[in-house]
């Protein structure tokens, strides 16, 4: 079998994104939109887009939506992943998970070391799934979301990206 016969195509996600922020807005969200074209730039659709206040429980109603809507197949969230008190994101979205992806945040965070060095530490960057939806939390800098998305992301989320990916697990994750 040729090589080209044994490849697959891509296949496009729905991907909702959402910043977690109290002070950026649609014109200043300059994360949020990096996020929007790296993904769209890949051949993803942006299922949507949102910024919400820096509160556990407004970041969980939203969540919670696109969980529920099997419309969305993964969602990305930048922001309030750091030690300062308003930074909720991983207490809104842990207890939502089904499975922590654990390999995501140290990933995450040995990319950062080779850039930030030991400022790394300082982020909480996580991933899980929730309802058979990955959901990748990232700092609110668009540098860690360029990292994010180009170093792991946005391989992830890409059936064709051997030896695995997510997307070819995707029909198993609500097994029981």
């Amino acid at each position: 079998m040729s090589e080209s016969a044994n490849q697959q195509e891509f296949l496009p996600l729905n991907i909702a994104v959402m910043t977690i922020s109290d002070s950026r807005t649609e014109e200043n969200d300059t994360a949020g939109k990096l996020l929007v074209e790296r993904l769209t730039g890949a051949g993803h659709q942006l299922a949507e887009k949102i910024i919400v206040i820096d509160n556990v429980y407004k970041i969980r109603e939203v969540l919670s939506r696109w969980i529920a809507d099997p419309g969305v197949n993964a969602i990305v969230t930048t922001g309030g992943t750091g030690l300062t008190g308003r930074d909720s994101t991983p207490e809104a979205a842990q207890p939502l998970f089904d499975k922590t992806i654990d390999g995501f945040g140290e990933l995450f965070r040995a990319l950062s070391y080779a850039l930030i060095k030991t400022s790394a530490l300082q982020s909480r960057a996580l991933a899980g799934l929730a309802n058979g939806t990955p959901i990748f939390c990232l700092p609110g800098s668009p540098g860690a979301c360029k990292d994010g998305w180009d170093g792991i992301i946005q391989h992830q989320l890409d059936v064709r990206h051997k030896p695995c990916n997510l997307v070819e697990l995707m029909p198993r994750f609500l097994e029981k």
